[in-house]
């Protein structure tokens, strides 16, 4: 397992491909794969969209057919794309290179967050019992589901709206269900969490995941929810890869279309990778760090491999989870640095920034990357 490795095609820039390489484009500057595939689906079925190397900046994007990826380059190579943020792309022809692949699942697995050293990140083992876990299946099996892509979901209090990545505060859907109050009830009495801490959550999204179907490296919407996520798994287990993307600095010029335009230094381009085992029926919160810096991911993989073992994903994966929507107070939660950075990003016309502590501090924990939402 590991990337797929692309090159130029042997004919040169001139020769065209159904493969696309994109740079200023991927997870690291908040944008995911899903949505990366629906701005290039505008121009032909895309086939898949991946990773072009591990700084999550970079991505091959895949047709079918070589005119789609044709029609695709004239219309975005160099130009703002506004359904990206008004992002300039640089693009070029790829083609799959049949040698060896990069070998990018050495990291050990974890099946303990305290493991990880990640701030704001806890795994409760055995959240819900065997029979807690069958009952919770059937309550959302008798529901219907809404069918996405490659899964099916179920949304409870406010929709989230995948377009936007926030939820739809005009549309109240009700109370959460009651099939979940002997979840809720157990959070409000986890040792972990602050008394102070406000644990009135009110906005559940149900996912239903199949075989070899995983989760876009992502963060979640900052000002759409306050800081505590909780994510119960239930069915089946899998591995969950969080990532903390290097610093990355800026060049602008938005009135030139050239290579010297908006794009990312080459400086650094990796991240840091850790990776936590979650089995049926454990719960994990993500909060503060854990939550605002670090990318969270689930592997496309029908099996995982676990250190030695080797482990089935199981026919589903089904994954509650819970939070609160940040509508009524944006600010509240987020640390001042997190709104000093937008302020800064809103200012200087730029939709990434690179942030630091109130005091300027350059060491870690104090620099962050954040999507300006």
């Amino acid at each position: 397992m590991g990337l797929p490795r692309f090159t130029c095609p042997k004919g040169g820039d001139g020769e065209s491909s159904p493969h696309l390489y994109v740079a200023n484009c991927g997870p690291a500057v908040g944008l995911s794969y899903d949505t990366i595939a629906s701005v290039f689906g505008t121009y032909g079925e895309v086939k898949g969209v991946c990773a072009a190397d591990e700084s999550g900046t970079r991505v091959i994007v895949s047709y079918h057919d070589k005119s789609s990826a044709q029609a695709a380059m004239k219309a975005l190579n160099r130009h703002p794309c506004s359904s990206l943020g008004g992002r300039f792309l640089h693009i070029q022809y790829s083609v799959q290179s049949l040698g060896k692949v990069n070998n990018i699942d050495s990291v050990p697995v974890s099946t303990s967050a305290s493991d990880l050293d990640i701030p704001g990140l806890y795994l409760m083992h055995d959240f819900v019992t065997a029979q807690e876990e069958q009952e919770l299946l059937a309550a959302v099996d008798d529901r219907p589901w809404q069918h996405l892509a490659k899964r099916r979901v179920q949304h409870y209090g406010y929709e989230f709206r995948y377009d936007i990545r926030n939820v739809n505060t005009n549309h109240y859907l009700g109370e959460l269900p009651s099939f979940v109050s002997p979840i809720l009830e157990r959070i409000r009495s986890f040792q972990t969490l602050d008394h102070a801490v406000d644990v009135s959550l009110d906005q559940l999204t149900v996912n239903e995941y199949p075989p070899g179907v995983g989760l876009s490296p992502h963060i979640d919407t900052h000002s759409a929810f306050e800081d505590l996520i909780f994510s119960l798994s239930l069915a089946g287990p899998c591995i969950m890869e969080f990532r903390k993307y290097a610093t990355v600095e800026w060049q602008e010029k938005t009135t030139s279309t050239s290579d010297k335009g908006e794009q990312i230094s080459e400086k650094n381009s990796s991240f840091v990778r850790k990776v936590i085992y979650l089995p049926p029926r454990s719960m994990l919160l993500l909060s503060g760090e854990a939550r605002y810096v670090w990318h969270h991911y689930i592997p496309h993989h029908k099996v995982d491999k676990v250190n030695d073992s080797l482990i089935r994903r199981g026919s589903r994966r089904v994954s509650f989870t819970l939070r609160k929507n940040n509508s009524s107070s944006p600010r509240k939660t987020i640390p001042p640095f997190y709104w000093y950075g937008k302020a800064l990003a809103n200012a200087n016309s730029l939709n990434t920034v690179i942030l630091k502590g109130s005091k300027g501090e350059d060491s870690e924990p104090f620099r962050f990357f954040i999507r300006i939402l």
